[in-house]
């Protein structure tokens, strides 16, 4: 079984997901949805390259690398280590995490914590696995009945990559690992299991 608590390191690939406490919803409007990419996009962005998510109501997922040592030195300039590193970079999620939970708490007139602890992290460690990740974060709002393709959902990456706008996302390099765009596009109108994808 592989591990969902894997150590953060320069240059290695992570899915990186987590879900609401209980039967709760992370997401009740469209605004909550907008609020947590802009929260995303000030506390990853810096220390991650993102290659798709998804969000979905009640939890999330992202498919990202962390940035190179070089460039985490900009960030941090004092890590001594690369253990201490990875210390930083999963304080940044933490903080992420917390800064969205107490808007969402204000807005809701709820108190306590809203994701479940201690957010999931899977490292990648092939290409096929790369693959396989991607296409099963894009593929999850059709899974789950709230879509019947994944253009079809508008809080993921899909629509962004097979567009032209502007984006931070990884988007040439996401679509590689499929070869070409009409590859992209294909793969993604097959459910996960029958894919072949590896």
């Amino acid at each position: 079984m592989q591990d969902k608590k894997a150590i953060l390191n320069p240059e290695s690939s992570y899915h990186i997901y987590n879900r609401a406490n209980g039967s709760e919803q992370l997401f009740v409007s469209n605004e909550n949805y907008r609020y947590f990419l802009k929260k995303y996009d000030t506390y990853i962005n810096p220390i991650a390259d993102t290659f798709c998510y998804c969000l979905m109501p009640n939890h999330f997922h992202f498919l990202l690398r962390i940035k190179t040592e070089e460039e985490l030195s900009s960030t941090f300039p004092k890590f001594e280590t690369l253990e201490k590193l990875s210390l930083l970079l999963s304080k940044q999620f933490s903080n992420f995490f917390s800064s969205y939970t107490q808007a969402f708490n204000k807005q809701q007139s709820r108190k306590g914590s809203l994701f479940m602890k201690n957010f999931k992290r899977k490292l990648i460690t092939n290409e096929g696995y790369f693959r396989k990740v991607m296409h099963y974060i894009h593929y999850n709002p059709v899974k789950a009945g709230l879509a019947t393709s994944p253009k079809d959902w508008k809080y993921s990456s899909y629509r962004t990559i097979i567009s032209n706008r502007e984006t931070k996302l990884q988007r040439e390099e996401a679509i590689s690992y499929f070869n070409d765009l009409n590859n992209f596009k294909y793969c993604h109108k097959i459910p996960p299991e029958i894919t072949g994808i590896n």
